[in-house]
């Protein structure tokens, strides 16, 4: 059965392969490109759902492996989904577990069924396959949901990378076939996921064994799993040439300026990371001018904003002094506001990404970023 196209392209770059766009989904139309701020237990740690809201997110992301041990998908399904559990009124795209459980290599066994796994909270035994992981998802009612997949490390052989690919590909083929036998009012939107590794045959063949299922959109995996930028944007330019024009991309577990550019460059859609308000809890500010270490004496005294050129309420309300003083006295608010400025940093660099595309200026919006980020100036 044919899918029902889910994406609209709005605008092309004329100097590269960057676009802009709309996603329909159930909780409303999502403009694209697009970061996706990282939910794991279905809440973006230290920023409320009214926040992100208030920043301007139309979609966050949950974790499907997390969420399945605690505190369960029966207990979602009976809160009416992630969206009667948390009250956010956007987008939830969910993942599959599928990296956590490849984060997992010592606790886990691949078959051709599923993965079994321990639990790294109680160290109980489960096992998933990707019909089960389909089931948790409707469950949660996602508004974007993902096939069960296969990664592998940066470094890993040819051999290793095929039995992967091979794995993904027969799951994603189990997950659509589940997806159209059970779905029955739920609306949640199926993506496909391209692995291969870092061998363009296999990226090749994965591509073309994934498009065949006619997902409705397309995730490109095993990207930024420790190889090097110059080896990223490679595999990134050559898979991302691989997918259609009239199917959302989405590039998993990216969600610094420097791979987002590279990434929208590329042609993508949307992309997600932990890395924002894990940094930020760990005292590191995005400023225009580079990353920010709020740990450094210099600024005890600065009662300037984080970034002047940033007018998120944080920089508009607070000095670089008093987020020093908080994050000296482990106080919990360092962690709501310097969260809440990284993601409204975010939000507002790639709401002007879409601008320059439509502009016809990307190109030169990312280059002279990405001079002025490396300028240095905090250090």
């Amino acid at each position: 059965m044919a899918a029902r196209p889910i994406y609209t392209t709005r605008a092309l770059d004329t100097k590269s392969a960057a676009r802009t766009g709309v996603v329909e989904l159930p909780h409303g139309r999502v403009r694209t490109p697009v970061f996706m701020p990282v939910g794991t237990n279905a809440t973006v740690k230290a920023v409320s759902k009214d926040s992100l809201a208030e920043i301007g997110f139309e979609i966050i992301l949950a974790n499907t492996y997390h969420l399945y041990l605690r505190p369960g998908h029966d207990l979602i399904r009976e809160a009416g989904g992630l969206h009667g559990f948390t009250g956010w009124k956007g987008n939830f795209l969910t993942d599959s577990g599928g990296f956590q459980v490849f984060s997992l290599s010592k606790l886990r066994k691949i078959t051709e069924e599923g993965v079994k796994f321990q639990s790294h909270i109680d160290g109980s035994s489960h096992f998933l396959s990707p019909e089960l992981v389909v089931d948790i998802q409707t469950a949660f009612r996602s508004d974007i949901f993902m096939q069960l997949d296969v990664c592998t490390p940066w470094g890993a052989d040819e051999r290793d990378s095929l039995k992967a690919l091979s794995l993904t590909t027969a799951w994603a083929g189990r997950s659509m076939k589940r997806w159209e036998e059970t779905r029955g009012d739920f609306q949640g939107k199926l993506f496909g996921i391209v692995q291969g590794n870092f061998y363009k045959e296999l990226r090749a063949r994965s591509a073309a064994e994934i498009l065949s299922l006619d997902t409705p959109g397309v995730a490109i995996g095993g990207l930024s799993v420790g190889e090097p930028f110059e080896v990223y944007a490679e595999m990134l330019a050559y898979t991302a040439g691989l997918l259609p024009d009239d199917k959302p991309r989405y590039v998993m577990g990216i969600g610094t300026p420097e791979y987002i550019l590279e990434a929208v460059q590329n042609g993508i859609d949307m992309f997600d990371c932990v890395f924002p308000t894990r940094t930020a809890r760990n005292g590191l500010l995005f400023t225009s001018y580079g990353p920010l270490s709020i740990k450094q004496a210099r600024y005890t005294r600065d009662l300037g904003p984080a970034d002047p050129e940033c007018t998120c309420k944080v920089c508009r309300e607070y000095s670089r002094a008093y987020l020093r003083h908080l994050y000296k006295n482990d106080e919990i608010l360092f962690s709501m506001l310097a969260s809440h400025h990284n993601l409204a940093f975010l939000h507002e660099f790639v709401r002007r990404i879409r601008y320059t595309i439509e502009d016809g200026t990307f190109m030169d919006y990312k280059r002279e970023f990405l001079v002025k980020y490396r300028s240095k100036l905090q250090e």
